[in-house]
């Protein structure tokens, strides 16, 4: 019987059997019978359209989004998608693929430009963008996606403190966050990654330190050599914890960017500056310091060596190198025999 009822619950159910694959076999989620035959009837005539006319069955946006998260579940990013995802659902929550469309798109795009920067929506129309570039070209759920046009972000913050700053800044702030600080400006790392070290990731006799894959950004190792700085640091470090190294009062620094670090900014007169461009800090002293790009991609643990173009600027003399060795090549002109020529300039070749 197609359609039936079980002792273990109080709906109807459903059982058909298509001419291919296994049957199907589901609630209609209603104990109304002529309710639970129109659910049966629709239910029946989609599995016709898509065996004998090929036409695909509709998915809904949570159907993509549950699957989204399945497949996605390894990236650094995930916790930060299903934060994403549960304030679209507002929006996309009760629709099938097939119905987000252009206004619905720029629906979310004003409504979270109200909440947000631009640059933020921008994030969230990106991963709405995944999702259905996915679900067409992956699971071929849909024919197409909308065209979904993100706004005009700059290239990036080039934020960084001088020496002199760098020195007012460590002056300011209290002992354990000077350590952080330092050894953030020593190496680069991120801050996550520097308040969640751990002991067994230093290797003090060869002044190395690592980062696990799973703690990177980009999914990868990265390989730390300390420099003198680092180790003071860390030396400083040793026997407050036995398992972290970064911490407060006998405990595991867990955020470094709080009120205290907020005061010691407005105290040592820095303004419009994160804890993140500490980073940049480090980059930009490297990159001063006549450190090729490929080293400084290798260092900071970039993905790519266009994550590192940002600063190739900061290293004029490296550049002013490079562009002299043309000077080999060309021949050697006597410049005192220049002579105008019209609206151009002769140059007459030495004798």
């Amino acid at each position: 019987m197609s359609l039936y009822k079980r002792k273990d619950s109080p709906h109807w159910w459903v059982r058909i059997t298509p001419l291919h694959g296994k049957p199907i076999q589901e609630s209609t989620g209603t104990s109304d019978r002529i309710k639970a035959q129109e659910y049966h009837d629709k239910l029946k005539a989609s599995l016709w359209d898509r065996e004998r006319l090929g036409i695909k069955p509709k998915r809904s946006w949570c159907e993509a989004v549950v699957r989204w998260l399945e497949e996605t579940s390894h990236k650094a990013s995930h916790s930060g998608d299903k934060a994403k995802l549960v304030w679209l659902h507002g929006y996309l929550g009760r629709l099938n693929l097939d119905d987000i469309n252009r206004d619905v798109i720029d629906q979310i795009k004003r409504a979270k430009l109200r909440e947000v920067k631009p640059a933020t929506v921008n994030r969230y129309l990106a991963l709405v963008r995944s999702i259905l570039i996915r679900a067409k070209d992956d699971w071929e759920w849909i024919e197409r996606v909308p065209k979904i046009k993100l706004f005009k972000e700059s290239l990036g913050r080039e934020r960084a403190l001088t020496p002199i700053e760098a020195k007012r800044l460590l002056d300011e702030l209290p002992a354990h966050q000077r350590a952080v600080v330092l050894f953030a400006l020593a190496t680069g790392l991120r801050q996550g990654n520097i308040l969640k070290l751990e002991w067994s990731q230093v290797d003090l006799k060869n002044h190395h330190a690592w980062i696990r894959a799973s703690q990177s950004k980009s999914r990868r190792p990265i390989a730390v050599p300390l420099n003198d700085t680092a180790m003071s640091v860390l030396a400083a470090q040793a026997g407050k914890h036995s398992q972290r190294v970064f911490t407060y009062r006998g405990k595991p620094l867990e955020k470094a960017h709080n009120v205290t670090w907020t005061a010691a900014l407005r105290r040592a007169g820095i303004s419009d500056f994160r804890w993140h461009d500490l980073r940049h800090t480090w980059a930009t002293w490297q990159r001063q310091a006549g450190t090729p790009t490929h080293e400084l991609q290798r260092l900071g643990g970039w993905l790519t060596a266009s994550m590192v173009e940002r600063y190739a600027h900061l290293a004029p003399d490296q550049l002013a190198g490079a562009a002299g060795r043309i000077d080999a090549v060309l021949p050697n002109y006597d410049l005192t025999t220049l002579e105008p020529f019209g609206n151009v300039v002769a140059i007459r070749g030495a004798a």
